[in-house]
């Protein structure tokens, strides 16, 4: 027997067991809380290290065990730090829910832990109210160089923005109602003391050409430059510019090479943006609810640039909710109504930064505990209680009114008639019925949209479906205005089969014989033929007669053949999908025609607008209206900024053109039309801001005779509701925008979207 084997028998069994036991006791113990003596309490027990007796256990506690005390060691010193600062937090949700006899929303609950780590939140709304008083308009006289005179009202906004140049902010809202020379009171500015360059203006491609005549007219030495298309010159160019003009696609572009690169062959590059290399005098953003979506590229590109003073144009701040105005407030980098905060330190930023999504660059913490001051205070607590007086909606309403006078002018046409002169205008809604044939194919329509809109609502999944809803709408408004925009779509389930051909632009016919010109246009040959004759005999020089720019055209070129991928750059459009021999019109077509063979009779010196939100449908009325007689021309999506200007041009200055067709999306805005003086809105959104910018494209300083704007409405359809439900976003707007903070506020809901689909 081995001497190891006698010395374990040479040992009790019972201290054998008893010395196993306590060392199996003992591992087991490890990490494991300490039980409380006699009169220990909870406190003395926290307080003392957490270690492993050694006396208990002889051997050392492995590596994980003491990673594990530690960590426990960590959790409850932060926990008792965590304590520490949420008893004042208590104390004061406790005080604040007494005092208004209710429970606190998340928004009050985020406030308080706010001003516990940012004490210039505590009173930031009455320290506002105190320190930024809203600055009274007084006229002030415009500096010499500016050719034209000033209306009172528009002397008043020049004080008022210089003043607010002194202003924290350094800049504000213009948001005077369409119409009432928004641009000259700028260029005003522009040209007021003291004189710095350059300044940059950022506006809708439709609208450079119009910003460029306005300053050549009405200033003398005063140099502009339009920093779009191809050839754009480098940044030490532009600074010898008064004003560079820019749209926001071209700055949005600029601002994408710079920040992601493009690819260059199988390289990426990376191109510093002009827009962003140097401080400008002053930003202007005309038409600044072109950015009223915060995460988009051209708002976040509109954000990064550098000046000294900002200012946002729009006479329809406010669209669709609250939350858009967030985007304006951010551009002129409001302090700290723009700015994020975090809950539990004093970490602030104007911007999101989370680089690995899941904690702060600056602080550390995870976005939860991240909030944005704006959607905190104003934008959540009316989007969720809307702002019936004694709910949290209606007090964050009151915030936004107190902010929006010290940073926002707005005046309307109504306020100041006296000043303008304008001449009244009638707003006339036309309601025609289908026809028979009609009725039936859009019942079939509503009848298979309305099954599908109920299936969403019984599932409750409306809101995850929106997209869908919104193409079942717009497939429903297209039927009302012509069922070939439905049947004969490209994208539309309904679409029947059809073959595409080619259309001449001047006749609107099959074009047999197809020829393309520099600018993108499709004419039969001997149409154009015959139309540059016409010209040359007249001594005329040769334009487009599409987008009216000066034309090149090569008339003994090879005829285009789709089928082998000729002439894909030139747009076809509908009737390249139609049988025009057989055409049906519609019943909304048939009653422009009335309308506008009414007028011709009246008065043929009388011009008109034809706004629509279907390019395809535009191509249906160009179409109608040329075999009914009447001279058009027609602005497009795609045309520069030079095809648009002479298109605009061409329409002004000539007494035969009576009819403008015009897409709701490209000119909706920012356009001078006052040459014309009746208004035909072909299709109806819910929106009211939209049709009001179309409308004020004539009733603005310029106009002397009369404005009638006509809206074109299918009894029994969609667009009926759609009528009604524009009045309810019309109060939204108003409220937010009026003096009166009790005005009331209304929001689109799914009872909203249910109501679309009743008859």
């Amino acid at each position: 027997m081995s001497s190891s084997n006698a010395s374990s028998l040479g040992e009790p069994l019972s201290k054998q067991r008893r010395t196993k036991a306590k060392s199996k006791t003992a591992r087991k113990s490890w990490g494991k809380g300490k039980r409380l003596g006699d009169g220990e309490s909870v406190e003395d027990a926290a307080s003392t290290p957490l270690s492993v007796n050694s006396e208990e256990d002889p051997k050392v506690a492995p590596r994980w065990v003491r990673e594990v005390l530690a960590a426990k060691e960590k959790r409850r010193v932060e926990r008792k730090k965590h304590e520490e600062i949420m008893k004042p937090i208590r104390k004061a949700e406790a005080a604040l829910k007494k005092k208004l006899g209710r429970k606190l929303t998340n928004g009050e609950k985020n406030f308080i832990r706010l001003s516990h780590h940012h004490e210039e939140l505590v009173n930031v709304w009455g320290d506002l109210q105190e320190t930024v008083v809203p600055i009274k308009p007084v006229t002030m006289e415009a500096h010499p160089s500016l050719k034209i005179k000033l209306l009172p009202f528009q002397k008043e906004s020049l004080y008022w923005m210089k003043e607010q140049e002194k202003g924290p902010w350094a800049g504000g809202m213009l948001a005077d109602e369409m119409g009432m020379g928004k641009t000259i009171q700028t260029i005003a500015l522009l040209l007021s003391e003291p004189r710095q360059k350059p300044s940059l203006v950022v506006a809708p491609v439709v609208a450079l050409m119009q910003w460029k005549h306005e300053i050549e007219d009405n200033t003398d030495n005063f140099t502009v430059c339009v920093w779009h298309g191809q050839g754009r010159m480098k940044a030490a160019e532009l600074k010898k510019y008064d004003v560079v003009l820019s749209s926001y696609g071209t700055l949005e572009a600029s601002f994408r090479r710079q920040q992601r690169g493009f690819k260059r062959g199988n390289l990426m590059i990376k191109e510093k943006s002009p827009l962003h290399t140097f401080q400008w005098h002053r930003v202007i953003l005309d038409e600044a609810h072109n950015i009223k979506e915060r995460s988009t590229n051209a708002a976040k590109a509109a954000f990064a640039l550098d000046a000294k003073y900002r200012w946002c144009l729009s006479g329809t701040p406010l669209q669709n909710r609250v939350g858009e105005l967030y985007s304006l407030v951010r551009f002129l980098g409001a302090d700290p109504f723009s700015h994020y905060f975090c809950k539990k330190c004093d970490c602030k930023s104007l911007h999101w930064q989370f680089k690995d999504k899941r904690h702060c660059d600056e602080c550390g913490h995870k976005p939860m505990e991240h909030v944005c001051f704006w959607n905190t205070e104003i934008l959540t607590p009316i989007a969720r209680y809307g702002i019936e007086p004694g709910n949290p909606g209606h007090e964050a309403f009151k915030k936004l009114k107190i902010l929006l006078d010290r940073m926002m002018l707005r005046r309307t046409k109504l306020e100041r008639a006296d000043d303008l002169g304008l001449p009244p205008r009638t707003i006339v809604v036309r309601r025609d019925y289908f026809s028979p044939e009609e009725r039936e194919l859009y019942m079939s329509l509503f009848t298979g949209a309305k099954r599908q809109f109920a299936t969403y609502v019984d599932q409750g999944t409306v809101l995850n479906n929106y997209s869908n809803i919104f193409s079942l709408i717009t497939r429903m408004r297209q039927m009302a205005c012509h069922p070939d925009l439905v049947l004969k779509s490209k994208t539309s389930k309904l679409a029947q089969d059809v073959s595409e051909g080619v259309v001449c632009r001047i006749c609107s016919d099959q074009a047999e014989d197809a020829i393309v010109s520099a600018c993108k246009h499709v004419f039969d040959r001997e149409c154009i033929k015959q139309y540059l004759e016409v010209q040359q005999l007249r001594g005329h020089k040769p334009e487009c007669p599409v987008c009216h720019i000066e034309i090149s055209i090569d008339l003994e070129a090879e005829a285009i053949d789709l089928t082998e991928g000729q002439g894909a750059k030139a747009r076809q459009g509908i009737l390249s999908r139609l049988n025009l021999d057989n055409w049906r019109s519609s019943t909304k077509l048939e009653a422009l025609v009335e309308e506008l063979q009414k007028l011709r009779e009246q008065d043929s010196t009388i011009k008109s607008l034809v706004f629509s939100q279907f390019v395809s449908f535009l191509d249906l009325c160009a179409f109608r209206l040329q075999r009914a007689g009447f001279t058009i021309c027609r602005l497009e999506g795609g045309m520069t900024p030079q095809q648009r200007d002479a298109t605009i041009q061409h329409f002004m200055k000539n007494t035969n053109v009576s009819v403008f067709l015009i897409s709701l999306k490209a000119g909706g805005v920012a356009l001078n039309l006052t040459e014309a003086s009746m208004v035909f809105m072909m299709d109806s959104w819910w929106n009211p801001s939209v049709e009001y910018q179309a409308m004020d494209r004539i009733h603005r300083l310029g106009q002397h005779r009369p404005v009638k704007v006509v809206k074109l409405v299918v009894q029994d359809s969609i667009e009926d509701q759609i009528v009604q439900l524009q009045s309810k976003k019309l109060a939204m707007t108003e409220a937010a925008l009026s003096r009166d903070p009790d005005a009331a506020l209304g929001k689109l809901t799914v009872e909203d979207l249910g109501f679309l689909f009743k008859m």
